[in-house]
């Protein structure tokens, strides 16, 4: 999935704007230009659109973690990925909002998506593990389109 879905879907469910953004940016220590984050939630086709490159999804995403769960000291600082796939997006997300496999699952299914927890416990695991399993495109729409229903009930 594209990350500026991602970015748009999260600015979306939290009710944030590009201000927020930007200070869940500077939690880890980067500074993106505003004009160019704009650019960022931008749909593509739409005019100044850019996509939002792996580093800046990795950043945010830490960012958001640290914003919605608070930094804790006695844990090593934080890694920021090169690449970010889906399962890095649904692991982080995971994290962010505290969801246990069981929540995933029942945010899914909320949006007749059926998975098992199995398959969700192999999404999460290290890509070398030998039950590792790749997170779809589908998934994550499907999770984020919930998550952001959860939210915005919440």
């Amino acid at each position: 999935m594209m990350n500026n879905d991602v970015l748009r879907s999260v600015r979306y469910m939290l009710n944030f704007n590009n201000d927020h953004l930007l200070k869940i940016l500077a939690l880890v220590e980067m500074t993106v230009p505003p004009q160019q984050l704009a650019s960022y939630v931008k749909k593509e086709g739409e005019e100044g659109y850019q996509p939002c490159p792996d580093i800046v999804m990795s950043y945010f995403l830490t960012g958001l973690i640290l914003q919605k769960r608070g930094q804790d000291e006695k844990q090593p600082a934080p890694q920021f990925e090169r690449k970010v796939t889906n399962n890095i997006i649904l692991k982080k997300l995971r994290v962010a909002f505290s969801l246990k496999t069981d929540d995933i699952q029942a945010i899914l299914l909320t949006q007749n998506f059926r998975i098992s927890l199995p398959e969700i416990t192999a999404m999460m695991r290290a890509p070398d593990h030998k039950n590792y399993r790749t997170c779809g495109d589908q998934v994550i729409r499907y999770f984020l389109k919930g998550l952001a229903a959860r939210v915005l009930k919440g």
